[in-house]
């Protein structure tokens, strides 16, 4: 099947769907966190396929690599900032995280399959 656009990547599709998830779980902090760890949170799962459908639209291969490879950071971002809300604030995280989890190793895999074959 060929790629149309980048909706059609699964970790496209599985990262938008992390965004929700963690909307929802930073919609349930106190309120003193909306400028801090729910801005974070936010700002970072929304980061992750934003720059996998950047990087794609570049169509060149360094941008792309360059681009999932900050998704990787922000999605390494939100796993500390998910970790912080399960311990700061006791909420289960493990929807979101076990997400996360998945994409993070998906957009390891992809940035391999664009690796130079040798």
């Amino acid at each position: 099947m060929a790629l149309n656009s980048y909706k059609d990547l699964v970790v496209w599709q599985k990262s938008f769907e992390l965004v929700k998830v963690v909307y929802k779980l930073s919609g349930q902090l106190p309120n003193y966190e909306a400028y801090g760890l729910v801005s974070q949170m936010r700002r970072c799962a929304i980061s992750i396929p934003s720059n996998i459908a950047e990087g794609q639209q570049r169509h060149n291969l360094g941008e792309y690599k360059q681009f999932l490879g900050i998704a990787k950071g922000s999605a390494a971002e939100l796993e500390t900032q998910l970790l912080l809300c399960r311990d700061l604030h006791k909420k289960d995280i493990e929807i979101p995280l076990n997400l996360l989890l998945e994409v993070q190793k998906m957009l390891g895999s992809l940035n391999r399959k664009l690796e130079p074959k040798t």
